[in-house]
């Protein structure tokens, strides 16, 4: 039987429940969108609740510096400060502004490498598609319809992560690296989100299709409706049984 890292917060949301209890020991997860659709929130909830639930987190951002990311976490209501100083959450910066750093420029490999990093039960990477597009070995071969080859070798290496029951979390934003690259990753994962967003008058309606959850605690909807407010954080609005 599989065991779940739980997501934490049940007397404050429902995300927990919404999304089967927590995700699975030794997977690999992948949450896709747009740029704005909420990946980085979906990943932020998640990760605080773990560390509030005693889980060792590392949360790895191309964006966000610490600080950043602390008053980000704070304007949601999520208070990562004790979480960081206690190390029960790890988080770095990666910068991938490396255009003139020779051999330093091949992200994905500097990624793999970095053992604190490592170290961690759950592995939040905000975004993969940030490290990917621009590392050199992808942008070698870009547009020529191998670019699953440099994914292929990320694969390779999460094998050996799971098999120690950690899991590791990617957001992508689809539009911004070829089908192609992400083809290896998505023929894996054993959890698959997609993040959805529609205009409906004033508002702004945001829903994650579950696209796999393998493993799962409890049953999922295949659709689960959100929103992302200040002072709020995630919240989870509607579901749509399949």
């Amino acid at each position: 039987m599989v065991d779940h890292y739980p997501l934490g917060l049940t007397g404050r949301d429902r995300v927990e429940s919404a999304f089967g209890g927590g995700l699975p020991e030794g997977s690999v997860v992948l949450i896709e969108g747009e740029d704005g659709a909420g990946k980085s929130a979906i990943t932020q909830r998640f990760a605080y609740g773990m560390a509030d639930t005693d889980v060792y987190v590392t949360y790895v951002s191309t964006e966000l510096a610490s600080w950043e990311f602390v008053q980000q976490m704070n304007s949601l209501s999520y208070d990562v400060v004790e979480h960081l100083l206690g190390e029960q959450l790890l988080f770095l910066h990666a910068d991938i502004d490396t255009h003139n750093r020779g051999q330093q420029r091949e992200l994905l490999k500097r990624f793999t490498e970095a053992k604190t990093l490592w170290m961690a039960d759950v592995i939040y990477v905000d975004s993969l598609s940030g490290l990917l597009r621009n590392d050199p070995r992808y942008e070698a071969v870009a547009g020529t319809g191998d670019e699953d080859h440099v994914l292929q070798r990320l694969v390779s290496f999460l094998r050996t992560v799971t098999e120690m029951d950690k899991t590791v979390v990617f957001t992508v934003d689809p539009t911004s690296v070829s089908e192609e690259a992400l083809r290896p990753l998505r023929n894996v994962v054993d959890v698959y989100f997609e993040l959805e967003t529609s205009a409906v008058g004033q508002d702004i309606r945001r829903n994650v299709r579950v696209r796999r959850f393998q493993n799962m605690k409890e049953p999922v909807d295949d659709s689960i409706g959100y929103t992302v407010q200040q002072g709020r954080g995630l919240s989870i609005v509607s579901r749509t049984v399949a």
